[in-house]
């Protein structure tokens, strides 16, 4: 069994630098909840963190169907709950992509494959929040 390890240490206010894979990312708040906006929020992390993993998932599915794209980016949008704790209610990714059009199907393919088998920030996610995905041809 393998584990992930990050350090996140406190670096004054409401300030955090997370050591990841030897990687700095910086945290903070905004300044009306006490921040002062030096880093990025924790929960948008959480979008950012699914994103990538799906974004890597797709690539390798497209390479390895020989498909040739350009300009893939995935935006994420998520409901906050009023509540708290303060949770995501429902996620939209944005597939946004320029493929030709014989290679919509296989985008198609690829994203669906990542949402439903690969990527594991997804899955872990779905099981509190509804993952909703669409895709954008450029």
């Amino acid at each position: 069994m393998s584990t992930h390890h990050t350090t996140t240490s406190w670096t004054g206010g409401m300030a955090f630098t997370s050591e990841v894979n030897g990687h700095h990312i910086a945290l903070d708040l905004s300044p009306e909840d006490g921040g002062q906006n030096t880093g990025a929020r924790p929960k948008p992390l959480l979008l950012t963190a699914l994103a990538g993993c799906t974004g890597v998932d797709v690539v390798s599915i497209l390479n390895k169907m020989h498909v040739t794209f350009s300009d893939l980016r995935i935006e994420a949008d998520a409901d906050l709950s009023e509540e708290h704790p303060k949770v995501y209610t429902a996620i939209r990714l944005t597939y946004k992509i320029k493929v030709k059009d014989e290679d919509r199907d296989k985008v198609i393919k690829a994203v669906t494959l990542s949402k439903e088998k690969y990527c594991g920030v997804s899955a872990m996610l779905e099981k509190v929040c509804p993952i909703h995905w669409d895709i954008q041809y450029l």
